[in-house]
Formats: structure tokens, C-alpha cells, sequence
């Protein structure tokens, strides 16, 4: 089984780590790219290194990004010079970022560096950005336009959001490796992972060719939903998607997600609104879907390939891929 999983954040890392434990190197991880930023002059991607710390084992279990057992010198050093320690970084992390700057400026690709930072950390997993290119989500707040880390890390999610943008996406490429990987004649399924729909599914999405590719791999494509009972596991889904007038629910995620995807998993909370959710053409799997360990993340991967399999044998006999 080849599966490729579509993540950002701490959701996404949780159940490709999952995937990861049932099926090894035939996983590959497309990244969302659109966060990464710079700051105190180094090159930091947020989503790539918390996919990556939480497939090598070395996630913070607390907060599911950074690494366990994380000490803070070095900020606790640059906030008493006076520079700016909104946002954490750890002794230990500052290492990702130096080696990635190092070899970013040296006019080495993200994808090249990103898979030899896994190596070096012993994923068996693939994990790919997005796009070498540069793109980063704007978060618009009335008449202002927020960087997203401005937003998310510090203004922690308080101004309501009333646009997103993904600057620089209509001009970025998928990197060969991600073309290659959705075109693998060996691809079972694409899995769109419990991430941010908005913040980390839509950006990967909004690079030309990927959205289109994903259709035209004619394979099961499960997404699983990020909302439980009306509200985020983690993360501002579920206060965005009211403040974009949309509505937090799972009902709403297969709305966002209808002509893309061909299931949907949910939470048992939301077994009431399957049939909402099937009326919109989409299959429907529940399950308790909140990962709390990793017995959680190995058993929920294993029920999404599951249903994956339904899902095929299902096309195999005259389904077929939901219409927009």
C-alpha cells in the first residue's frame, strides 16, 4: 500500500506518525510550506519540523511541536539583550534552523535539505514541502494584512479573521518529487490529515497542478475531520471557520472538502450528522478519532486504510469520485 498524507501542524504530524507505523517507507508526507517565515535572521518551518520531530519520536508530548526535554538558554539569553522571544525557539531545535539557513542560502533546495534532515533523525517516511518556492499565508483582519506567525504565534489567534491569502502560490511549482509521488502508478490512496483545513490543507492546495493532480490520481481520497462536537481539537479551525461565516462543524468540512475528497471520516460525537454528510456525495466513516498516544495514532491509521480499502472496492464495483 502506497498512501500519500497531506499535513500541517500537530493534528496532521499525530496521524501521519500513525500511517507511518502501519506502513513505513510507503508513506510519503506533503507539507505545508506556507507558514515558514524568518526570524532572528533564521529560515524556520513550523509545520515541516513538527511533522518531522513527531515522526522521529522526539516531539514535546505537551505541546506536539518542538522536542522533548527542550531547554531555552539561548532565548532566555536574547530576551534579557532585548530581542524579541515571542516565539520559541529551544536550544536544541535552533539546530534544524541553523543547518537549514546554512544550506538555503547556499542555493540548496527545501526538499533536499528536508530529506536529509530525516535521514539523519531515522524517519522511514518521505516527507516533502510542498514547493521549494516561497508562499506564505497572509492572514487578513479588517483592513489589516497579519503574517501568519504574527497572527498565530503573537497575536495567539486573538483579531478575528475575515480573509486568508496565500502569497506567492500562483507563481510557485510542486517540486518534481511531489509530482512524482501523486503520479506513482503504485498510489493507493491520498489521505488529507486532521490539519487546519484552512491554514494547512488550502495552501498546499493553492499550488498550481496539486489540486488537479489529486483528482486525477483516480485513487480513494480520505480526509480526516480536524472538528469534533463543533470544536477544534487544537488550533483556531473551528473560531476561523465562524468568523468566515462558514460554520464549525463536520458538516462544513465536507462542504470545504466536496469534489476533492471521496470519504470522510468523523468523530462518534458527529455519528448524528452522516447523513448530512452523505447527502453532499461523500462516503462517511466514524470512529473516535481523537489520538491521545501513539496506540490511538496506530489504530485510527489503521482504520482510515481500512476504510480506504472500502473505498475501493467500492469504485472497483461502479463508485465514483463525488462531483463539485
Amino acid at each position: 500500500m502506497s498512501v500519500v498524507a497531506l499535513a500541517g501542524g500537530v493534528g496532521g504530524a499525530k496521524l501521519a506518525d500513525g500511517l507511518m507505523r502501519c506502513i513505513g517507507s510507503d508513506l510519503t508526507v506533503i507539507v505545508n510550506t506556507a507558514d515558514d517565515f524568518e526570524h532572528l535572521g533564521l529560515c524556520i518551518s513550523p509545520d515541516l519540523d513538527t511533522v518531522m520531530y513527531t515522526l522521529a519520536g522526539i516531539a514535546n508530548p505537551e505541546t506536539g511541536w518542538g522536542i522533548a526535554g527542550e531547554t531555552w538558554h539561548a532565548l532566555e539569553a536574547i530576551a534579557r539583550l532585548g530581542g524579541p522571544d515571542w516565539f520559541r525557539l529551544g536550544d536544541r531545535d535552533l539546530a534544524t534552523h541553523i543547518l537549514r539557513t546554512r544550506r538555503l542560502r547556499s542555493g540548496e533546495r527545501l526538499t533536499a535539505i528536508t530529506a536529509d534532515l530525516c535521514g539523519a533523525l531515522g524517519i522511514a517516511a518521505r516527507v516533502l514541502p510542498m514547493t521549494d518556492d516561497r508562499v506564505r499565508t497572509v492572514v487578513q483582519s479588517g483592513t489589516d494584512r497579519l503574517p501568519f506567525q504574527d497572527y498565530f504565534v503573537r497575536l495567539k489567534c486573538a483579531v478575528p479573521v475575515t480573509g486568508l491569502s496565500f502569497d506567492g502560490a500562483a507563481s510557485a511549482s510542486p517540486s518534481a518529487e511531489v509530482i512524482a509521488a501523486l503520479a506513482d502508478p503504485a498510489l493507493t490512496a491520498i489521505v488529507l490529515c486532521p490539519s487546519n483545513p484552512y491554514l494547512s490543507i488550502d495552501p498546499i492546495l493553492a499550488v498550481p497542478g496539486l489540486r488537479a493532480q489529486i483528482v486525477e490520481a483516480n485513487v480513494p481520497v480520505v480526509a480526516m475531520s480536524p472538528i469534533i462536537g463543533g470544536a477544534a481539537v487544537k488550533g483556531p479551525a473551528a473560531k476561523i471557520m465562524t468568523e468566515l461565516g462558514v460554520g464549525s462543524s463536520v458538516t462544513a468540512i465536507a462542504r470545504h472538502y466536496r469534489g476533492l475528497v471521496t470519504g470522510l471520516m468523523i468523530d462518534d460525537a458527529d455519528a448524528h450528522l452522516a447523513g448530512e454528510i452523505e447527502a453532499l456525495g461523500l462516503r462517511v466513516r466514524t470512529s473516535a478519532i481523537l489520538m491521545r498516544d501513539g496506540n490511538d495514532r496506530a489504530r485510527l491509521a489503521e482504520e482510515c486504510l481500512a476504510f480506504v480499502g472500502e473505498l475501493a472496492n467500492k469504485r472497483s464495483i461502479g463508485g465514483r469520485t463525488p462531483s463539485p
